[in-house]
């Protein structure tokens, strides 16, 4: 009984230090109703939250109608970043567009959505 109350205090204590390092405000965006052809954009901002300098690998978008921009410096310790995310409409009606953004020495990616409906 011993070891499994160990075993479970471990988890534990180990959970409450597995805190993302990355602190988005948000990430997701409505952009309500937009006339097709338009670009708009939103910017996602970001704290870094670890000890070391926190560097975008990659922020992939799931279409080509959706365009993600980010500076490739360093966000240092408690600084803020962003990402900028230009959609294009294309097409009338609802949409949903994903964009997958990794760091540099983070497991987990985030994933940030943008929709609305094209008019």
């Amino acid at each position: 009984m011993k070891l499994k109350s160990l075993i479970f205090c471990l988890l534990i204590a180990g959970a409450s230090f597995a805190q993302a390092t990355i602190h988005f405000d948000k990430t997701n965006y409505n952009f309500g109703k937009i006339k097709k052809g338009i670009h708009k954009s939103v910017i996602f901002n970001f704290e870094n939250r670890g000890a070391k300098p926190a560097v975008i690998e990659f922020a992939n978008a799931e279409c080509g109608c959706t365009q993600p921009d980010y500076n490739q410096n360093p966000v240092l310790k408690n600084q803020k970043g962003n990402i900028k995310v230009t959609y294009t409409a294309p097409f009338t009606g609802v949409f949903k567009k994903r964009v997958t953004v990794k760091f540099a020495g983070e497991k987990e990616v985030t994933e940030l959505i943008i929709e609305g409906e094209v008019i």
